[in-house]
């Protein structure tokens, strides 16, 4: 008997998504609630499972197609070809072994098959020149992830690197143009590549949008001394690692500052809802983090009852996770107020996008160490820029320099954060 995959629901306001990677092929035998199929909505990725045990007989839907929620996205033959026991499979090494080899791509070194890479790791690939065959795959049975390609280190001799007279790219839905220019040899072709946008970076784009278009968004900048707290991180990392299991980071003071500058000025922890002003009595921090595929916001919940360590363990949790597209969509929903933080790759100073319909971000940028004023002498100190970007319609001048300033003052003094000042 047939049955269909039926697409979940996926979230609120989400009704379609694209097919990024399938994870079985037809005729593979899956088991009950094994994952067959990997989704991309606006915010993760989601892993659709199989319904029944069975046979997966066909798939309805090619990778970059978009589907929608509640349709039938491939068919199993249940109890027809469920996965044979481990004994089983033992009992035939050499009738299995000429079959892997039969099915085996061909093109030397590449052991794993170019054609089975998932749109957005095939363009990593190609774009790196690796060779998938060097790849260890996390994803399932063994399937390489865009994690797995964008941790990979390139080859030199790799059969995928790119050549000057390399051939247009199979990518699915994009493709190479060009000509040699005059003056240049043959072989310098100047090229262009075009790729359709991931579903993820249309939904960034279109929100960062937005929000220039509907907010009044103007931006203030402070610099903070990060001495203090670098003298607290080195005295105490190690025995609060031992105690909490987490390292500790700057992170968790910029969570802690933050939650006691909203508390003095509510404004920035404010949103705008229709003519109305709400002012949130809790702190929901969106905290910034990196994943293959873009920039997501996690929310760190209540933050204003966090400490340290738990502050710590949830923003560690967000970027292990979000490294492996594993963030629930709920955990990306809401939030009152949002850090990003562009110093890990090296920002001086930025003016941060607001998240709608939050009405503030802070943007925190490297620590440099910087000639400055001391007691009348010139000293050189460990500097970081501040910078938050609010809502104007909602948040003065005035409210947005005294909370850069309650950030600063309880950074470079960190023990305000412990006796509530």
């Amino acid at each position: 008997m047939s049955t269909d995959v039926i697409i979940p629901p996926l979230g609120e306001s989400i009704t379609e998504a694209t097919v990024g990677q399938w994870l079985k092929a037809p005729g593979d035998p899956v088991r009950a609630d094994e994952p067959i199929v990997s989704l991309e909505t606006d915010k993760v990725a989601v892993e659709v499972p199989a319904p029944v045990a069975g046979t997966l007989s066909e798939q309805l839907a090619k990778p970059g197609d978009t589907v929608n929620v509640g349709s039938a996205i491939a068919r199993i033959e249940a109890g027809a070809g469920a996965a044979a026991p481990e004994a089983e499979q033992a009992k035939a090494p050499a009738a299995t072994a000429p079959a892997a080899a039969a099915a085996a791509p061909t093109g030397g070194a590449d052991g794993k098959a170019h054609d089975a890479l998932s749109p957005a790791v095939r363009r990593v690939v190609e774009e790196r020149g690796l060779d998938p065959a060097r790849i260890a795959g996390s994803g399932p049975d063994g399937r390489i992830t865009k994690a797995d390609a964008l941790a990979a280190q390139p080859t030199a001799a790799s059969p995928l690197a790119p050549s000057p007279a390399a051939q247009p790219s199979s990518q699915p839905g994009g493709r190479v143009t060009g000509t040699p220019q005059a003056g240049q040899g043959e072989g310098t072709a100047r090229r262009e590549e075009r790729v359709r946008m991931t579903r993820l970076r249309q939904t960034i784009a279109r929100r960062l949008k937005e929000a220039q278009n509907t907010a009044a968004m103007l931006t203030t900048f402070n610099d903070v001394d990060m001495g203090a707290v670098m003298a607290a991180r080195d005295k105490y990392k190690d025995v609060f690692e031992k105690k909490h299991g987490v390292r500790l980071g700057f992170m968790s003071f910029f969570a802690r500052a933050s939650v006691f500058a909203l508390n003095e000025v509510p404004a920035v922890n404010a949103r705008i809802d229709g003519d109305e002003i709400v002012y949130h009595q809790y702190a929901d921090l969106g905290i910034a983090v990196s994943s293959p595929g873009g920039l997501v916001v996690p929310v760190l919940r209540n933050a204003q009852a966090l400490g340290f360590a738990d502050t710590e363990k949830a923003i560690a949790d967000f970027g292990r996770r979000a490294r492996d597209g594993q963030l629930k969509l709920e955990e990306l929903q809401g939030g009152t107020f949002t850090i990003s933080n562009g110093g890990v790759f090296g920002s001086l100073m930025s003016t941060p996008i607001l998240n709608p319909p939050q009405s503030g971000v802070l943007g925190l940028h490297r620590i440099e160490e910087r000639p400055v004023a001391r007691g009348g002498q010139v000293v050189i100190r460990p500097m970081m820029y501040l910078a938050l970007s609010y809502d104007h319609r909602i948040v003065d001048g005035r409210e947005a320099v005294t909370f850069l300033v309650r950030v600063k003052e309880a950074i470079e003094d960190p023990v305000r954060l412990l006796i509530d000042l």
